[in-house]
């Protein structure tokens, strides 16, 4: 399956990066689970209970954690600084929307 990265194009390096980061983490999941249960069961066959923090119980991890959000907001002045919405509003917006501007004249 070795293939000389060299001739790949971007979207395809991009892409094989993506899967492999996926497969990477799906397997530390699986490993960690798997871990997490030896401990259960070592617990159990002396009594013990443990709890593990960090450990879900029930749901599942967001898939959605950390990714970026698109800016929809930018400073006229300065176009470099840029606000995604969400947060605490920046100094230089504040300072536009004091001024008597409306926050919808800076949507991107």
């Amino acid at each position: 399956m070795m293939q000389d990265l060299a001739q790949l194009t971007l979207d395809e390096l991009s892409k094989m990066i993506s899967d492999a980061q996926k497969a990477l983490d799906a397997r530390k999941i699986s490993e960690r689970k798997a871990v997490i249960g030896q401990i259960h069961e070592l617990a159990a066959s002396i009594g013990v209970t443990v709890t593990i923090q960090g450990e879900k119980t029930r749901g599942r991890i967001s898939s959605r954690k950390g990714q970026k959000v698109a800016p929809k907001y930018k400073n006229p002045n300065n176009s470099s600084e840029t606000w995604t919405g969400r947060g605490v509003k920046p100094r230089w917006l504040k300072a536009l929307v004091d001024a008597g501007k409306r926050i919808e004249d800076f949507l991107i």
